[in-house]
């Protein structure tokens, strides 16, 4: 099946908050939570808490990565629950001390705000973002109990940030990857999510379609199960080539002009796919992003 909406995915693991920007919660002895969205959702993601757990509390925060959609709301969930512990890599925690960093998650997060007013107006949400530090530095190869049997392994994904780590319950067979594994679109395209280096994105992606998984977390809007996972795994590593190969042609085409092959990726990739989607500001950050870097391979070789 495919998730589309909140609400619980399989016993005890829950979408919460919005769909588009979600934040996911594993009850259990021990409950925790994944990724934190945008500031603005705050008090979605309090509430779904809180109708879910009850007088309980979660424990720990884990952050895939930093990029303001996925911590937005983490400085609002550490006040909410006193005692939250924030869980991210050691690069994530050296990120989010920087003033420059900082300032740009708040500015994302207030145009993301406006965005998310013109999806849902009805809810006249309003939560500024607010620094935060990173409490818990993992890296690859840890494990970590939740109790009742279940545990938590960690695993270095870089690709699409250098600070990324992905999240498996090996008991369940749940993995929590967002962007590591791409990100499908409403249309069911999926994006290449690939940053900073495309051979490490496809290294990643290929070390975690060889887990056993029954439920995969995508950063945004849905979550697979069952045989959609094998699926997923299957486009996503076949367009991630695709979209390699298409930033090359066009970079020849265009002469090397990096601004002009954007223009032509985000006619195709963007502009013509429906609402909801992505924040347009950080969507033409990212992709400039990956074909620079595409543009440098190319020159290197």
């Amino acid at each position: 099946m495919i998730f589309d909406k909140t609400g619980e995915v399989v016993p005890g693991f829950y979408i919460i908050g919005a769909s588009e920007v979600p934040s996911y919660l594993l009850d259990g002895e021990r409950p925790v939570l994944f990724d934190a969205g945008f500031s603005v959702f705050g008090p979605l993601y309090e509430r779904a808490i809180k109708e879910i757990l009850g007088t309980r509390s979660p424990k720990i925060l884990f952050l895939t990565h930093v990029h303001f959609d996925h911590c937005g709301a983490a400085a609002y969930l550490k006040k909410a629950f006193p005692g939250l512990v924030i869980a991210a890599s050691q690069r994530a925690a050296e990120i989010v001390r920087r003033p420059n960093a900082r300032k740009l998650m708040a500015d994302l997060n207030d145009s993301a705000a406006d965005t998310v007013r013109s999806w849902k107006p009805e809810l006249r949400l309003s939560e500024p973002f607010q620094p935060f530090e990173v409490d818990r530095v993992l890296a690859d190869g840890d494990r970590l109990e939740l109790g009742s049997g279940l545990s938590l392994q960690v695993i270095a994904t870089p690709g699409h940030t250098w600070d990324f780590l992905s999240y498996y319950i090996p008991e369940r067979k749940i993995l929590i990857a967002s962007e590591a594994v791409g990100c499908a679109d409403t249309t069911g395209h999926v994006v290449t999510e690939f940053l900073v280096d495309f051979e490490v994105y496809l290294k990643s992606l290929t070390r975690l379609a060889a887990l056993a998984v029954d439920t995969l977390c995508q950063g945004h809007r849905l979550v697979y199960t069952g045989p959609e996972v094998a699926d997923y795994f299957k486009r996503s590593l076949r367009t991630a080539s695709q979209f390699k190969d298409q930033v090359v042609d066009l970079l020849i085409r265009e002469g090397g002009d990096i601004r002009r092959v954007v223009e032509w990726i985000k006619a195709d990739e963007y502009d013509s796919r429906p609402e909801p989607k992505q924040p347009e500001p950080a969507y033409r950050i990212n992709l400039e992003a990956r074909v620079k870097h595409l543009a440098l391979k190319m020159n290197e070789e």
